[in-house]
């Protein structure tokens, strides 16, 4: 007799080429359609090193698949059941999308003999509901589909710009059956190539020409510095040349406080000052979008002179008229033009960043003056500069909120070095709710590591029911800070400044957010006085479980909202 040969059927497929990707968690809540997935992953799936997160919200799951993308540089995966569990999932797909993060979302579908006969959550064109929000579709009904199409999922995801992708299985190749040899599963560079190519060598030159012969360079370093780990080149780059350099929200990290030639976080603080005096201006792998005041004035001059480096060409002189525009990978730009200044004549920028320097320390210590008063209610700049100065030196750092998130910005490199792939913020959707579950996706993707999340008080409450996944998942070191000012912060902003103060559906009721807390398992405290945040945070690092500050803050209006909110930006 010959050998028997092992049969193995579609959940097993899905879960062995996600294996060979080496995907270590799925991100959601299960369905029909997924049994065979999920007992592929009960029968071998977690002795080869493959897990579900069971979250409490599809939302939340694909907001904690985006902060696990995040932070390890590697497409997280997310997953709902067929209808309702697809649609829910689309929001925290749609902040990925925004800030160009590689999440992979895998729905099932409904058998195929009742697609078209009102089954129960059938009938609804999933394929064309994520056509906005994500770069790539690929829906499949076979068994002998699913490899290929897992490898061009990810493909898609981390290829060029990253984005989101959405892989559709219909019931149909879960069900089905097939012998083991019949499928090929290749390793990942198999299937794709991971080195980036090389930039034109005139580019490189040209660019580099229009540096040195610059009065005032600046630098302004995007997400795309960051998704190609170039900060090191760049901040060899900048302190070689000495050229200032701000960053976008995405691109916090990417150049330390330890260097001089950062200026701070896109234009909070002396960014403002700095932008519109620069000549010729660096743009690494940015948008300038209403972050950056859509390359517009008076943020930005039309004389200056732009040079803009981006993965895809469709970025390039899309909001600002450039002077270059280069194709290419930010760390392969940065490994060339670094070589290539080497071999020419330093250019010595001193006297323009010395001045920067002074301006940038001048506005700190303005800041500290005014924070260091013990003011009742809290002082929102005093929140987060307690909190800064207490964080872990390598701590993750999360933004969850409109106000909040804009006045962290504004002192976020202030106290301490904010390393490259710390700092999460939904910034391109203005996505809110994403703290906990952000939170949870951080923590199990980097164990070690301690995860803080800032957060208003509206923002926090929208995906809190997963506070019972973080306790479930026994995280410890992970710490939600509530500023809570009893308001939608900044729609009571723009209520303020243009509304003549006429305030409607922006005042929230007191509420305990650690009793809250407490009900979920978390360890809970409400802090009232300004000299009690840091020993509260001890509290909370120490106490084993999450862990929920509520934070009793005034309610201020930061100065960067005012700004935007003036220009028409937010």
């Amino acid at each position: 007799m010959g050998e028997e040969k092992k049969i193995i059927n579609g959940g097993d497929v899905l879960v062995k080429c996600l294996q060979k990707e080496n995907v270590k968690y799925m991100f959601g809540i299960p369905g029909g359609q997924f049994l065979n997935m999920y007992d592929a992953i009960y029968r071998w799936g977690r002795e080869q090193g493959i897990e579900t997160v069971l979250f409490r919200h599809e939302a939340a799951a694909a907001h904690a698949a985006d902060a696990w993308a995040r932070v390890t540089n590697n497409p997280g995966i997310c997953f709902g059941t067929v209808g309702p569990g697809a649609l829910n999932l689309i929001s925290g797909v749609g902040a990925a999308w925004a800030d160009n993060i590689p999440v992979i979302t895998i729905v099932p579908q409904v058998i195929s003999k009742f697609q078209d006969s009102f089954t129960l959550q059938g009938n609804l064109d999933q394929i064309t509901m994520y056509k906005p929000v994500t770069k790539y579709q690929k829906s499949i009904r076979k068994i002998e589909e699913i490899p290929d199409a897992v490898h061009k999922v990810f493909r898609e995801a981390i290829g060029g710009r990253p984005q989101p992708v959405l892989l559709e299985i219909f019931e149909d190749a879960f069900l089905e059956e097939i012998e083991e040899e019949k499928i090929q599963f290749f390793d990942l560079k198999r299937y794709r190539s991971i080195e980036k190519p090389a930039i034109n060598h005139e580019l490189i030159k040209s660019a580099l020409d229009l540096i040195s012969k610059a009065e005032k360079p600046l630098i302004l370093s995007g997400g795309g510095v960051a998704r190609s780990e170039s900060w090191k080149e760049l901040q060899g780059f900048a302190e070689y040349l000495q050229i200032p350099v701000i960053t976008t929200v995405m691109g916090i990290g990417t150049i330390t406080n330890e260097s001089k030639c950062l200026m701070g976080a896109a234009v909070a603080g002396p960014g403002l000052k700095i932008a519109p005096e620069a000549d010729v201006i660096l743009a690494l792998g940015c948008k300038f979008s209403y972050t950056l005041g859509h390359g517009e004035e008076p943020f930005w001059k039309n004389s200056q002179k732009l040079i803009q480096v981006d993965i895809d060409p469709s970025i390039i002189g899309r909001s600002k008229p450039i002077t270059l525009g280069i194709v290419g990978d930010c760390k392969q730009f940065l490994i060339q033009i670094l070589n290539e200044v080497k071999k020419s004549k330093k250019v010595d920028k001193r006297d323009w960043l010395e001045e920067l320097v002074q301006t940038r320390q001048n506005t700190i210590n303005k800041i500290n003056k005014k924070v260091s008063k013990d003011k009742i209610p809290i002082i929102t700049k005093r929140l987060i500069k307690d909190i800064l100065e207490s964080i872990d030196d390598d701590a993750i750092l999360i933004l969850d909120g409109g106000d909040i998130a804009v006045s962290t910005v504004e002192q976020i490199d202030w106290y301490k070095i904010r390393p490259p792939l710390s700092t999460l913020s939904a910034v391109g959707m203005g996505q809110l709710g994403t703290a906990v579950p952000y939170g949870i996706g951080a923590k199990l993707a980097k164990p070690d590591k301690q995860v803080v999340a800032i957060a208003g008080d509206g923002a926090f409450m929208i995906n809190v029911q997963d506070l019972e996944t973080a306790v479930r998942l026994n995280l410890k070191n992970l710490i939600y800070v509530v500023g809570n000012n009893n308001a939608w912060g900044m729609i009571k902003s723009g209520q303020k400044l243009f509304m003549g103060k006429r305030y409607i559906d922006v005042d929230l009721p007191e509420f305990n957010y650690a009793k809250c807390a407490e009900g979920f398992g978390c360890y809970g405290e409400v802090v009232t006085e300004p000299n009690e945040i840091k020993p509260a945070f001890e509290r909370a690092k120490n106490s084993g479980k999450p862990a929920v500050l509520d934070i009793k803050i005034d309610f201020d209006t930061p100065d960067t909202t005012k700004l935007m909110g003036s220009m028409g930006v937010l």
